[in-house]
């Protein structure tokens, strides 16, 4: 075949495709793995490469990566959009076939960013949280807002869930969606919260660690700048995880403005070769990696072609 005759051909899988096929637990599952791999040094990447688009409060991010699968996301995160019909985040990734490097598929890569990212973080709840919650916290008003209620109700019962949000006419929206009940005030939200899960966009701290519950557990996921945090110094004083110590202190501006330790990284944490200590508060800081894209990418390509 001519390789020329490659590109006319390369199918696109569609956000309605993908959504067809992609569950939250199975997700969990092949990301936890990628997260073993990639703390066992079996996976190679580059930290995300970022440029900022001129006259825009915006990026344009590569994310190659090379594990069980190979693919590369290439991401847009216009800040602007928010609260518009636009998301936020949009991409596209290319995945191919790693034995000989032809291209295998073009996917919409929207969907996939939020579906891996709540499910990052209800994967690392399910290892690391308490096992049966009495309060769910969730800060922010976003698509990762909803995406975690989602994620983590596939795994939890209950008692009350909460949200809480800068801007309080969508946050009690959002709120009255999920099934939430919406705090106006931030320590309120979190107190005696036993999960608490940060998804906004704020370059100041939204979060301290004075209210958490001792043992709680916290992931932040908001894209924050490299400058700018959720937690402040007293909650990243708690024991940290991350998914790549690389990634974390060149991109998590939490880690970088806190000067705090980190403990292990998640797929250690998995592997079983760091352990928390009981009791422990903790802080799972995500700024997301190349193979979980890649991965949940090369799960969603699976499926479907199954089906065709």
């Amino acid at each position: 075949m001519n390789p020329g005759n490659h590109a006319p051909s390369l199918p696109y899988i569609s956000e309605a495709e993908i959504q067809a096929v992609l569950e939250w637990r199975p997700l969990m599952d092949t990301l936890e793995r990628a997260m073993i791999s990639f703390s066992a040094g079996e996976v190679a990447q580059p930290v995300r490469q970022m440029v900022q688009v001129p006259g825009q409060n915006a990026i344009i991010a590569a994310m190659p990566a090379v594990g069980e699968a190979m693919a590369v996301k290439v991401v847009t995160l216009y800040h602007d959009n928010a609260g518009t019909d636009l998301p936020t985040h949009q991409a596209v990734i290319l995945v191919f076939d790693k034995s000989n490097g032809s291209p295998l598929a073009i996917l919409d890569g929207r969907l996939i960013t939020e579906m891996r990212t709540a499910a990052a973080s209800a994967a690392a709840a399910r290892k690391l949280a308490v096992r049966n919650p009495e309060i769910v916290t969730i800060m922010g008003n976003g698509v990762q807002a909803r995406a975690h209620a989602e994620a983590l109700a596939e795994i939890y019962q209950w008692s009350e869930l909460r949200l809480w949000a800068r801007n309080e006419s969508r946050g009690r929206r959002v709120a009255d969606d999920i099934g939430a009940r919406f705090i106006a005030d931030a320590e309120q939200s979190v107190r005696d919260a036993d999960i608490v899960i940060c998804t906004t966009s704020a370059t100041e701290p939204v979060l301290n660690g004075d209210w958490l519950k001792q043992g709680a557990f916290v992931s932040a996921v908001g894209w924050n700048t490299l400058d700018g945090r959720e937690l402040d110094d007293a909650a990243m004083a708690n024991t940290v995880i991350v998914e790549s110590v690389e990634a974390a202190n060149h991109q998590a501006g939490n880690i970088r403005n806190s000067g705090c330790e980190i403990f292990a990284e998640i797929g250690e944490i998995y592997a079983g070769t760091k352990t928390v200590p009981a009791g422990a508060t903790i802080i799972y800081d995500s700024v997301g990696i190349a193979i979980m894209d890649v991965a949940a990418a090369k799960l969603a390509y699976d499926l479907i072609t199954a089906r065709r």
